[in-house]
């Protein structure tokens, strides 16, 4: 039948497999050329659309009040619980298919119009009883406005993974900065106009509805719906298993606001949550573009039956090269950065900061590690780490919560070790590694962060001792050099190897972002992992 047919993009997917060398090297060009330039668009743009973001975020952070953002917070813990459910997961089913029919995206869109139409219903419901639990009767409010938020979800996820099947990830880095640019419109003006706690609901729905449209019109891929899910096995066997991990990770990363939030006051949670936001920047921003496509490449090499092992430690160092220094610096400078970039009403922030940052980098590497295994065909190593960082953390959240703010948030130093080594020790042999090849890929960046804190801890001593009246903001323009500064002679003393590496895979990014065709499709698609975190 015509509607059964495999689109175009599958067509030929392993029509050029030959033994030749010569082939195998130009199989191989042409792959790191895609990826290269996946990444230079993905990252690039999501870094792009942070900052933008940002730039807003900050301005809007000193318009409100820290009450505004746990009153946000309450409401926010509910959606995101919810959204686990979304269908994103049998959307993303369609990357890993060999073919992809009309029928099968046709019975998606049908799955994500019924899983978000029910989840918008169900937030109807239970938004009395949502304000009854956490005190706040506007939280009901709130929530009925944010019902809007599930009705665009599906014109974002098909289009999303039919672009992401073909590596074609430009579309989506246009359509992110679409929906940065409204968001941070809508929340500055709503925030400058006094709007309140509404700055912060209204802005991601717009957001997600320019970034639907756009994503819309790059990707037209959509069919008339269909509800008759017979052959869908696959789709729904598969889209099921990830919403079952994505329900472990909502229980891990929702549980602090959801059991904080009956007990700290509007004020408190508002510190907490937005400490938490600012953590989780890197972790929980820029890291989900680099497994999207870290997904279709581990998946290519496992088909081609090349070990996974070296890429891991590569993607491993590349991430711990970047978030060790962000996270310690920002720890030790967290009472400066606040008052400079917040303002003084946000100053009981600076010490939840601190304790957050210090357990980030270990978070960031626990993040990269499951697309590994997934792309190897063992979700059951991912489901379980989900399990266990429900268990760890939601755990760790009910004894913290007990000694306020603080105790919430040093419950991190515990849960997330944890996580890290339980990860750890299913991936690593999965993926051929031992402890120790680790360990010696982490070498470089774990000792020239610990040169960053010996140097930055003495030049904030020495200015304490002599100019002790200095302004948070002066101080920060001399910690933050000195601290880069000693970072990176310490690498390109000891480990300039590591150093001309990573400027390599950078340069190579920029020059491939403009030269590879977007049309390239992925010769074994398989889907990216679609972890999420919490804060925003």
């Amino acid at each position: 039948m015509n509607e059964n047919r495999p689109l175009p993009e599958s067509s030929t997917r392993d029509s050029t497999r030959d033994q030749s060398p010569a082939l195998d090297s130009e199989r191989a060009a042409g792959f790191a050329a895609r990826v290269r330039s996946a990444v230079a668009w993905r990252y690039g743009g999501q870094v792009a659309a942070q900052v933008i973001t940002w730039s807003s975020t900050i301005l809007v952070v000193r318009l409100l009040d820290p009450s505004d953002y746990g009153l946000f917070a309450m409401s926010q813990v509910l959606v995101t619980a919810l959204a686990f459910m979304n269908g994103y997961g049998f959307a993303t089913s369609l990357i890993r298919a060999a073919e992809v029919a009309r029928r099968d995206i046709a019975q998606v869109f049908g799955l994500l119009l019924l899983l978000n139409g029910a989840l918008a219903a169900t937030l109807l419901l239970i938004a009395p009883f949502a304000a009854a639990y956490f005190r706040e009767p506007q939280v009901a409010e709130i929530l009925r406005v944010q019902i809007a938020l599930f009705l665009v979800v599906p014109f974002i996820a098909l289009p999303e993974a039919m672009l992401a099947r073909r590596l074609k990830f430009r579309p989506q880095a246009l359509a992110s900065m679409a929906g940065a640019v409204t968001g941070a419109s809508v929340a500055l003006l709503l925030a400058w106009r006094g709007w309140g706690v509404w700055a912060l609901v209204y802005a991601p729905i717009l957001a997600f509805a320019a970034r639907a449209l756009a994503l819309s019109i790059a990707a037209p891929a959509y069919t008339i719906p269909t509800f008759d899910f017979r052959g869908a096995r696959a789709i729904i066997t598969f889209g099921g298993a990830l919403t079952l991990c994505q329900f472990f990770w909502i229980i891990q990363s929702q549980s602090d606001v959801f059991i904080a939030g009956r007990i700290f006051n509007t004020h408190e949670l508002g510190l907490y949550s937005e400490a938490l936001f600012v953590a989780l920047i890197v972790s929980g921003r820029f890291l989900p573009p680099i497994n999207e496509v870290a997904f279709p490449a581990y998946a290519e090499l496992h088909h081609a039956g090349k070990r996974l092992g070296p890429y891991f430690l590569r993607v491993q160092r590349t991430v711990a090269l970047v978030v060790f220094p962000l996270y310690i610096g920002l720890a030790l400078t967290a009472p400066e950065a606040v008052a400079t970039v917040f303002g003084e009403k946000w100053l009981g922030m600076a010490p939840l900061l601190q304790d957050l940052a210090l357990a980030m980098p270990l978070l960031a590497l626990h993040i990269v590690c499951s697309p590994a295994t997934n792309a190897m065909g063992r979700p059951r190593i991912y489901l379980s780490t989900s399990i266990l960082g429900a268990a760890f953390f939601a755990s760790c959240f009910l004894v913290g919560v007990e000694w306020g703010p603080e105790g919430l948030a040093r419950a991190w130093w515990v849960a997330t070790p944890a996580l890290l080594a339980a990860t750890l020790s299913l991936t690593l042999p999965a993926v051929g590694l031992a402890p120790l090849d680790l360990a010696r890929a982490l070498l470089p960046p774990f000792a020239a962060s610990g040169a960053l804190a010996l140097a930055v801890s003495g030049v904030g001593a020495v200015l304490a001792g002599i100019a002790p009246e200095m302004e948070p903001w002066w101080r920060l323009a001399v910690m933050v050099p000195v601290g880069g500064a000693t970072y990176l002679a310490t690498l390109l003393l000891a480990w300039p190897q590591v150093v001309r590496d990573a400027w390599a895979m950078l340069r190579a990014a920029r020059e491939e972002a403009g030269e590879t065709p977007p049309s390239a499709p992925a010769s074994v698609p398989v889907p990216s992992d679609r972890t999420q975190t919490i804060a925003g």
